[in-house]
């Protein structure tokens, strides 16, 4: 049955009470990384990357549930410690899109897309957003999610625990900007287009993503 509007809306602070006291994250934030480093740098490199960062049984025995929030705030420093800048960036942006790519096969119902995508951009995109923010505790672990409407249209994660480990000059949240473009682009709108304006990694209050099309 295909679900309601108020179903798709929920609630813009819902995280699941279980959950998010164990600050746990979904587990394509290892996965999807491991993919795409393997892609780029080779299978031997991304073991000795997972062995530096802690991380070697989940190249062994990949994750399949939830995963705690500091092996993918450990993984995301070690990617920045070892690796050039644009390989590390293009890695986190691939993994991201790898993520989306995901999400809409196997965690969006088919008949919430099918709705998005008949829907005028700017309420599909307010639609959409409310239901990132209900699962929220997916992705945010102890972080908070919200959205602001508008074109652009805002995302903001504060306590990001992409971010607890870093320390940059520019935003450093590739994974979840390549992440929300694939999905705001397949949903809302195929010109839609994310940028990180304000990262805590470089000294932000939040990190805060910014949707246009």
């Amino acid at each position: 049955m295909a679900p309601t509007i108020a179903e798709l809306q929920g609630r813009s602070d819902a995280r699941d009470p279980a959950t998010a006291s164990r600050a746990r994250i979904g587990p394509n934030a290892i996965v999807r990384v491991a993919e795409a480093l393997v892609e780029r740098i080779g299978a031997e490199a991304t073991d000795a990357l997972f062995s530096r960062a802690g991380l070697a049984r989940h190249l062994v025995h990949p994750p399949t549930g939830m995963v705690d929030e500091n092996d993918v705030a450990r993984l995301q420093w070690q990617l920045r410690a070892d690796l050039d800048a644009d390989i590390a960036r293009e890695a986190a942006w691939d993994a991201g899109t790898r993520t989306g790519d995901y999400l809409l096969a196997h965690r969006i119902p088919k008949a919430a897309q099918f709705l998005l995508r008949r829907l005028p951009p700017f309420l599909a995109a307010r639609l959409l957003a409310k239901a990132i923010a209900k699962h929220a505790w997916t992705f945010a672990g102890s972080g908070t999610f919200r959205c602001s409407p508008g074109n652009p249209f805002r995302l903001v994660i504060e306590h990001s625990p992409l971010c607890s480990r870093i320390r940059a000059s520019a935003p450093a949240c590739h994974y979840y900007s390549a992440t929300f473009e694939r999905i705001f682009r397949q949903l809302v709108s195929h010109r839609a287009r994310v940028t990180e304006v304000e990262c805590a990694a470089a000294g932000g209050a939040a990190c805060v993503f910014e949707v246009a099309w």
